[in-house]
């Protein structure tokens, strides 16, 4: 079955948008919301949970705006996951954009587990 693209909002209040840029690019970052350990072996993150291990290089990167990551082990083409940062218009609050892809059955519990792991993420930043 072919996955499909959805994307996800999450507003931070109050966060600023390096710190926030730094827990979505930095090993350590990401180490202390997404995965266990990582680490970058030139364009290539390692991220390690328990005894797993899975590897992602990065698309594109847009300093302090977005990074696109795919999973080396991905078949499809063309399916990768994203993080974006933009401002909100209205509130001026910083807003973080999830693109990702998941097969039809499985979207529901690909966003409930974004939602858990951006839980961590609030909290490992203080909100």
């Amino acid at each position: 079955m072919k996955k499909e693209k959805f994307h996800i909002e999450y507003i931070f209040d109050k966060v600023s948008r390096r710190s926030l840029w730094n827990h979505l690019t930095t090993p350590p970052g990401l180490s202390a919301w997404f995965a266990d350990d990582v680490t970058i072996n030139d364009n290539t993150y390692v991220f390690k949970w328990n005894r797993d291990e899975q590897e992602a290089e990065v698309l594109s990167v847009k300093p302090e705006i977005s990074i696109r990551y795919r999973w080396t082990d991905e078949e499809e083409d063309n399916v990768y996951f994203e993080f974006l940062i933009h401002t909100v218009e209205l509130t001026g609050a910083t807003a973080l954009e999830i693109t990702d892809f998941a097969e039809p059955d499985e979207k529901k519990d690909s966003i409930n587990l974004w939602d858990s792991q951006v839980y961590e993420l609030k909290r490992t930043l203080g909100i």
